[in-house]
């Protein structure tokens, strides 16, 4: 029940802040300060001296009790100054799987003379990280949130607070940015590879330049030819000048096609597509991927593998008419 009202405060409370691009900078209005639970016990106990000595007209413990009140209303002071002025970079994350954690890095900023301590950031209920900033310094603070389902993961608001300097009171504030983390569909299903078919570019033999492998035959010599590829010894035995050749054999395409699987649901196709474009990648095939009003040419490498991942993570089906489903 607590949560409940602490999120619908929440919502109240920054119903018209709208995610910033840049970083933020806390002003006044937009920290909060209550006492913690020790800053309660800590009232309470204020309150019993104060009747005590009131019943006793005991002056030393009406200057002991006007003393720590004085000390609770400074670091309540103390508490609000440290966020008061700092300033919240947006943080980046890298692409993750479903089922993983996106690691979100803020870069939290201290344009102050003074050293802040005890700086802590949390996402919704998980425990906060702290950090200490230096004076005209920075630091970097990472949040772990779960990403739950493929497509654009957004943390949604961010807890900035402090209990600095004696536990008491709690300042804190709420941030929230445009970043945004891309989450790849699970890579899950027990399909082996499709076969790979011949390029459909031709026979498949190409004559390559240096660095091909298969040795082809000579050829007549061409102006412009390598003097490494001439046959001399051949040249010795007839009289025209001879190039060897060499020709490559162009690697097998292999294409994820969606059609190939019979299966109802669109999640289990993505995540099926998903593990074959990994399978893939790491056996070294030249493969393309076909999606229902896309299709990604075959090749190879990092570019290839992320470019498919970014397909299926953001890919959004069509009717349940369409004649691919």
């Amino acid at each position: 029940m607590l949560q409940a009202l602490r999120r619908q405060f929440e919502v109240w409370v920054t119903r018209d802040q709208r995610p910033a691009h840049e970083s933020i900078r806390l002003s006044r209005r937009r920290i909060y300060i209550l006492p913690t639970r020790h800053g309660y016990a800590f009232a309470a106990l204020l309150f019993l001296l104060f009747l005590w000595s009131i019943n006793y007209s005991n002056s030393m413990g009406f200057a002991f009790t006007f003393l720590l009140a004085a000390v609770a209303l400074n670091s309540m002071w103390r508490a609000h100054d440290n966020l008061l002025g700092l300033i919240v970079h947006p943080g980046g994350a890298d692409p993750v799987f479903a089922g993983q954690e996106a690691c979100f890095v803020y870069r939290l900023e201290n344009p102050d003379p003074a050293p802040r301590y005890g700086i802590a950031l949390q996402w919704r209920d998980q425990p906060p990280r702290y950090a200490d900033i230096p004076e005209h310094g920075s630091a970097l603070v990472a949040l772990a949130i779960p990403a739950g389902q493929r497509g654009w993961l957004r943390p949604g608001h961010v807890r900035v607070s402090t209990r600095f300097p004696l536990g008491l009171f709690q300042a804190w504030s709420w941030v929230e940015f445009e970043t945004a983390c891309l989450v790849y569909p699970q890579p899950r299903g027990q399909r082996p590879l499709p076969p790979a078919l011949p390029n459909s570019s031709g026979s498949g033999l190409g004559e390559q330049g240096s660095g091909s492998e298969d040795y082809a035959g000579f050829r007549q010599y061409a102006p412009g030819d390598s003097p490494r590829r001439i046959a001399w010894k051949a040249a010795t035995r007839t009289d025209q000048l001879l190039v060897k050749r060499f020709v490559d054999q162009a690697r097998p395409e292999l294409w994820l096609d969606w059609r190939l699987l019979g299966i109802e649901n669109v999640e289990p196709r993505l995540e099926q597509l998903c593990w074959w474009v990994l399978k893939a990648e790491s056996d070294g095939h030249q493969y393309g991927l076909r999606l229902p009003g896309l299709q990604l040419p075959p090749a190879h490498g990092d570019a290839q593998r992320r470019r498919c991942l970014e397909a299926l993570a953001l890919f959004a089906h069509p009717s349940r008419s369409s004649k691919d489903h």
